[in-house]
This record gives structure tokens, sequence and C-alpha cells, in this order.
């Protein structure tokens, strides 16, 4: 297998997109700017991949999944492989949730205010109930969708839109607990990840972990390992920051028990809301 050649700026990895400028560096590859023929700018992701089986099942399930109609979800334009990458074609953000908790901490020394995480978060749990939901008709079976990732870096600003990213992860579900491999950001994984299972509010787990971070500016799990290991037991999540009633409603949603979480992503956040606000 030949070795992908390194990125670099004024490269065109596809006809008629130009890359601009690296916007970021994760474990999961590379996001660049890009400028179309038209001069349109869009956010390439670069995935490396060195798989035949598993490039093509990436690929379609990326683009099953980014051309789902919801708004508050990103719009995949185009999904295709470049020597050993899966390239992802994608609207390109102002910011994500993670560099606006940079902003108020650097600008104003203070988390984001709660009014406006709320109404940012809301728009994010409406797309991660679109998802959970068992309504996708995907090879001829009803299914549910669990993001797999959700952390505020994954949550993307378009004006005082917030739109949910990054799908690389993204699992389908049709039962309410199910083997599944561990995979995630552990910082935020929900304790039946590291377990190798999934559940049906897996994502819900990992947006209260998000509330608590954006809201305070830190986590509730300070000792987070930086894998999965599985004999990690979460410890009782360390709320002390929020005010009774929002610590409440969080530690719901950070139950070990996926069944004795809220019903809901949006009811989660409509607690929240009236609690915080």
């Amino acid at each position: 297998m030949i070795a992908a050649l390194p990125l670099k700026h004024g490269s065109e990895p596809y006809p008629g997109y130009r890359l601009c400028g690296l916007r970021g560096r994760g474990g999961f590859g590379e996001v660049w700017k890009a400028e179309t023929a038209g001069g349109k700018l869009v956010a390439l992701k670069f995935m490396p991949c060195h798989d035949s089986l598993t490039l093509a099942k990436e690929i379609r399930s990326l683009q099953t999944i980014g051309q789902l109609p919801h708004p508050n979800l990103l719009r995949i334009d185009q999904v295709w492989n470049y020597q050993n990458y899966i390239v992802i074609a994608m609207e390109l953000a102002e910011a994500s949730l993670l560099d606006v908790l940079e902003l108020y901490q650097t600008g104003l020394g203070m988390p984001i205010v709660p009014d406006h995480l709320c109404n940012l978060l809301m728009q994010a749990a409406r797309a991660l109930d679109f998802l959970n939901a068992r309504r996708h008709l995907i090879d001829g079976k009803c299914v549910g969708i669990q993001h797999c990732d959700v952390k505020p870096s994954n949550m993307l600003l378009f004006g005082e839109t917030a739109r949910l990213c990054d799908f690389t992860l993204a699992s389908l579900t049709s039962s309410p607990l199910t083997s599944h491999r561990r995979m995630g950001t552990p910082a935020y994984a929900a304790p039946e990840v590291f377990q190798a299972l999934l559940s049906e509010r897996t994502d819900q787990y990992a947006l209260a972990v998000s509330y608590y971070q954006l809201r305070t500016g830190r986590l509730p799990f300070p000792d987070s390992p930086a894998n999965f290991e599985r004999s990690y037991r979460r410890p009782k999540p360390d709320l002390q920051l929020l005010s009774p009633r929002e610590q409440a409603i969080l530690a719901r949603a950070l139950s070990p028990a996926p069944q004795d979480r809220w019903l809901s992503c949006k009811e989660l956040m409509t607690q929240l809301t009236r609690a915080a606000t």
C-alpha cells in the first residue's frame, strides 16, 4: 500500500478543491480550509484509512448520515477517497463550542453564560434526538443512530445556529443495549462504553458532560483515562460548581444505568434551561 503524501497549502486533493490552510488536527485526522473553483470556502476533513473494505463501508455510512434532513446536523457535500484518506467536504463553520468557551474564558474570564449555552445545546439536543430515534430506514431496517463522539469540539456554529458534526464513529442501533467496540473520547464517554456496550442514551451522557464543561470550564470527571480501560469505573460526578437544581438534573443524565437517564436529550435541556436561566 502506497503511503499517503503529506497534505500542504495549495495542493488539490480533488479537482476544484485547493487547500488554503490547516484548521485542526486530532486523533482521527486533519481538517483543512479549502477553496472551490467557484471561490466558495469549505472544510475538508482527511481521515487516514488503509483498508479498502473499511474505506468503502465508511464512505457509504458517511454519505448516508451526512444527507439526513435536520437543520442542526452538519451537511456533508461530498465524500471521496484520496490516496489513503477518506475526504469529507462540508460547510465551513465559524467556530466550535469549545472555541466559544475559550473566547469567553479569555475575554470575560468566565464560562459561557447560561442563556446562550442552553440555546445552543438545545439545538444539539434536537439533532441528537433525531439521530437516536429508531426512524431511519437503512438497509431495509428502521434503526437509531448514536453519534458516539458528542463533545464541544463536534458542535459547530453558523451564526446563532449550532450543528452537530463529525459522524466518523456514528453507529446504528436496533435495541436498548448492544455490544460495541470501545470508541469515542474517554473524557465524555458513558460508563457502558468502557464495558464495550452502546445504549440508546449513550449520546445523552456525553451531552451532559459537555454541558458541565461549557457551563463551568471544567469536566465532571477529572480522573478520566487517556485511553479506554475496561477496568475503569466512573466515580460519582463532581457537580459542585452548579446550582442544586442543575446538579440534580445533570446527575440523572449522568446515571451509570442508561435506563435511569432522561427520556430524551431535549427533555434534559428543557430541564436545564429552566434551572439555569
